[in-house]
């Protein structure tokens, strides 16, 4: 390996690796579903390595690998909508033979510890929103990424975030109004 690839290397560790955490927690929101989010972000990776010479140093890494990650995920989504589903008889078959009533599904105990997190009435609201708002809402608020983080990461003018995180804001605190009385965070007046 010559010494211009090793500092490709070094430098892409250096820039990107820190925020794969945050990226994890976004593609898990997205996807719902930990294996999902696992590849998303390992094409997320592989795309950003591939194009890493590309990529402007002192310029903000987590934006442009959110924007990676974002581009891909909605890419990987149009790929799936249009093609019709692929069932194999065979394994159908041998699915119902083999079920038993009693078999427990354990491979999505992370979705269901992160999911824990929130109440299922705050998950739920959460979900409902529209996925434009959602994004808005998780990147800032759960996320704590600032606007123009997020306007640069959805590839919007920051007034959109604020005017989207507004109104994401607003229809969760329509749904979650009677939770927020029953909990105790508002006053019966």
């Amino acid at each position: 390996m010559e010494a211009q690839e090793r500092q490709l290397y070094i430098d892409f560790e250096k820039e990107a690796i820190p925020h794969m955490d945050s990226l994890f927690n976004f593609a898990l929101r997205m996807t719902g579903d930990s294996d999902d989010a696992n590849d998303l972000i390992q094409d997320t990776y592989l795309k950003a390595f591939r194009f890493f010479d590309k990529f402007e140093k002192g310029t903000n890494c987590k934006a442009w690998l959110f924007r990676i990650m974002k581009n891909t995920y909605i890419n990987n989504y149009r790929k799936t909508t249009k093609e019709p589903i692929k069932l194999d008889y065979q394994d159908v078959e041998n699915y119902y033979e083999n079920a038993k009533p009693s078999t427990t599904d354990d491979s999505h105990l992370e979705k269901e510890i992160f999911d824990g997190l929130l109440d299922d009435d705050l998950s739920e609201a959460l979900t409902d929103l529209p996925e434009d708002f959602r994004t808005v809402i998780i990147l800032s608020d759960i996320e704590g990424y600032t606007y123009e983080e997020i306007a640069d990461f959805i590839d919007c003018p920051i007034g959109t975030v604020r005017s989207r995180l507004h109104r994401a804001r607003k229809m969760l605190y329509t749904k979650l109004h009677d939770y927020a009385q029953d909990k105790g965070y508002l006053k019966n007046n």
